[in-house]
């Protein structure tokens, strides 16, 4: 799926500080087979693990001499501590920023270092414009070269029918809205399934958690949205 050209282009991408070169390096990873299962790309695979709180026992010691029943302090029954929920917080690392850039590819150009959980915007003067990723799960990710072919502001949300056979609770349509797992934009890669879009659960940037999909904050993919148009090239690594 990758070329040599995409290996020659991404090989010297970003020029930074050796502090800094370990997470914006690009590393070409060898081919993987594209998922047949492409219906679900925007939903999070999200379960966390459920701990069972465990309940302390406290003996109640009785009184040695006789005492009366006013008298006997009562023993406060332990509480229940309920169990703490999964960080849902967003990384820091992954909030835009601007770094310097050196490769071959041309200002206007959308890259994607699926390995980084990276997307860079190339712009003039020697740099790129940086935003946080969520990238593909293990068996979903995927290599290659597309064009923007259509953009959607609030896109509405369609489930084929394959996932909503495997998931009977999820609607026919959702409009475009918060709530939407699209999020506030999408953008279109070429005829597939693919797209880079928002979402409405930004603690999942920075993961690989997507059926294919690049996903971002809705923040990000509004700011990137205005950036380019139709017939943008996009390389994902």
């Amino acid at each position: 799926m990758r070329s040599l050209f995409l290996s020659a282009a991404v090989a010297a991408v970003v020029a930074l500080p050796a502090s800094a070169q370990a997470n914006d390096r690009y590393v070409p990873r060898p081919p993987v087979m594209l998922s047949p299962d492409l219906s679900e790309p925007w939903l999070l695979q999200y379960a966390p693990g459920k701990k069972r709180p465990v309940i302390s026992q406290r003996t109640v010691r009785q009184p040695v001499a006789p005492v009366m029943v006013s008298s006997i302090t009562p023993v406060p029954i332990p509480q229940q501590r309920a169990a703490k929920p999964a960080s849902r917080q967003f990384d820091p690392a992954f909030l835009p920023t601007v770094i310097a850039y050196n490769g071959p590819e041309r200002p206007g150009t959308i890259i994607i270092d699926t390995n980084a959980r990276y997307l860079y915007l190339v712009e003039a003067g020697g740099q790129a414009r940086r935003y946080g990723v969520g990238v593909g799960k293990p068996g979903f990710e995927w290599a290659g070269e597309h064009r923007i072919t259509r953009k959607a502001e609030w896109p509405g949300w369609t489930p084929p029918p394959e996932m909503r056979k495997r998931r009977p609770g999820l609607p026919v349509h959702m409009e475009g809205g918060p709530n939407n797992p699209l999020g506030a934009r999408a953008m279109y890669l070429g005829s597939t399934l693919y797209r880079i879009h928002g979402s409405n659960e930004p603690w999942s940037i920075g993961k690989a958690v997507s059926s294919g999909c690049i996903r971002m904050r809705n923040e990000d993919v509004t700011d990137l949205y205005a950036r380019v148009g139709v017939g943008t090239r996009v390389i994902v690594m």
